[in-house]
């Protein structure tokens, strides 16, 4: 795993007047979560750019002031309405300790699903792990070549060397649904098929009707006749 080295200084006034001047100044507040101690620290939002923009984990270097530590992000805050950072929060690392960290998922081939109409959908971008910094990996890649259409891959089916899986086992990070091309062939089909048979019932319905119909202007043809007879009875 690549290491980014940030620089920064101490900081002693922690109140809310002094975070919102850091901020005003461009740097972002930050801790660090020691063994013994936390240590608060500001640096430039700039020096951040290359660990948020970026589809691969990094170990950190903090030199502050001189005095390094190894380091890796934990927790990131940004302004909601124009994406500033607001704070870091780093996790003070050592050799002889594993740590816990969220590593992205890459994708690997071509799953067999999408080439037969389904669509690839990535669940987690991420996956929670556990391992020593040096045998961290920058990116998990997860081999999708033989996903079929309804299948997908769950954390239980995967295995990194040396680096233990956090999330459940049961977690899908990877799956091939059905695309919405195919789905909406099914609905109008389906819509086709409700719409043939209400006309076949409405044909039944009518020729049942038909014979009444037919019954009916019969009747009403003889009163007609018997009408005329009354009216002839009644000139003479």
């Amino acid at each position: 795993m690549k290491t980014i080295e940030i620089k920064g200084t101490f900081r002693n006034d922690l109140g809310k007047k002094s975070t919102k001047k850091v901020r005003n100044e461009g740097s972002v507040p930050c801790v660090i979560y020691g063994k013994e101690k936390n240590i608060h620290f500001q640096a430039p939002e700039l020096s951040f750019k290359n660990l948020v923009y970026t589809h691969e984990a990094h170990l950190v270097k903090l030199n502050i002031e001189g005095q390094e530590y190894n380091a890796v992000l934990q927790d990131m805050q940004f302004h909601p309405v124009n994406d500033k950072i607001l704070h870091a929060d780093f996790i003070q690392i050592f050799d002889n300790k594993p740590i816990i960290i969220n590593i992205p998922v890459t994708v690997e081939g071509d799953a067999v699903g999408v080439k037969t109409g389904g669509k690839l959908i990535v669940k987690k971008r991420t996956l929670k792990v556990k391992g020593y910094a040096n045998d961290l990996p920058e990116k998990l890649v997860v081999d999708v070549t033989e996903l079929k259409i309804a299948h997908s891959i769950k954390v239980g089916d995967l295995a990194f060397d040396k680096i233990e899986m956090i999330d459940p086992k049961i977690t899908t990070v990877v799956t091939v649904a059905t695309s919405r091309v195919a789905l909406k062939t099914e609905e109008e089909e389906a819509a086709e098929a409700a719409a043939a048979a209400a006309a076949a019932e409405g044909a039944e319905a009518a020729a049942a009707a038909a014979p009444a119909d037919e019954k009916g202007k019969e009747k009403g043809k003889e009163k007609d006749k018997e009408k005329e007879k009354d009216k002839e009875k009644d000139k003479k």
